[in-house]
């Protein structure tokens, strides 16, 4: 495990093309930051996978930030979400938090004290488990391992680890392989090395650990030893 694996990661919604990269770069120090540039790129992303914190702004093309994080608290999000926005009145505040943010910053801001803010609610809230049940199996994230219950063990890549947990996360859910890379934080590839990495899953696992969706994508399985 590198030492980049274990800062939180983040999302970072924000559609100011110069804003953007500026405040992924200042908080690179001490998070895994990943961009969304509009509304919906940011509630897909916040969906298909799990975050330690996200900020997100106010005014956003699509879908504006109070809507998305409304989004996101009725489908049971709980991550901390903070607001970074121009709009500093009183009752945009109140909106904002009453939507279900967890903080609320303004525009312009000091950086290190953004970067304290969300340290603090990494440290305020708890992560989410880290061991999930699949079928026989229970996936560990913090040491990328999967084990069943009668003490078969396998040593998973971060990617392979972070496919099955999206998957894992919603056992109801047909991914596609688009949504998997995003999950996965590999969106530089081609849609088939989603492919690859279920087939290497198959082989390390069970074969029915990941069910095909024939002309969807792939859903977690029942894996059995």
């Amino acid at each position: 495990m590198t030492a980049a694996d274990l800062k939180p990661s983040l999302l970072l919604v924000e559609d100011d093309p110069a804003l953007g990269p500026l405040i992924a770069e200042l908080l690179g120090p001490d998070f895994q930051v990943h961009l969304a540039v509009d509304g919906p790129g940011g509630l897909q992303q916040a969906r298909v996978r799990a975050w330690d914190v996200m900020v997100i702004d106010r005014g956003l093309p699509g879908m504006d930030g109070i809507a998305l994080i409304a989004s996101l608290r009725s489908q049971g999000v709980a991550t901390p979400i903070l607001i970074l926005t121009a709009l500093g009145a009183i009752d945009e505040k109140v909106r904002g938090l009453d939507a279900g943010a967890n903080d609320y910053m303004t525009k312009p801001f000091d950086a290190t004290e953004l970067g304290a803010r969300l340290r603090a609610l990494t440290r305020s809230y708890t992560r989410a488990p880290r061991i999930t049940g699949i079928g026989d199996w229970e996936l560990d994230r913090a040491t990328r391992s999967i084990r069943s219950i009668h003490g078969f063990h396998a040593s998973l890549t971060a990617t392979e680890s972070e496919l099955l947990a999206a998957l894992a996360a919603e056992p109801g859910r047909v991914f596609t392989r688009e949504e998997l890379l995003i999950a996965t934080n590999s969106q530089g590839e081609l849609s088939g090395a989603i492919d690859t990495y279920v087939h290497h899953l198959r082989r390390k696992i069970s074969k029915s650990i990941i069910r095909t969706v024939h002309g969807l994508g792939y859903q977690i399985g029942e894996a059995r030893d």
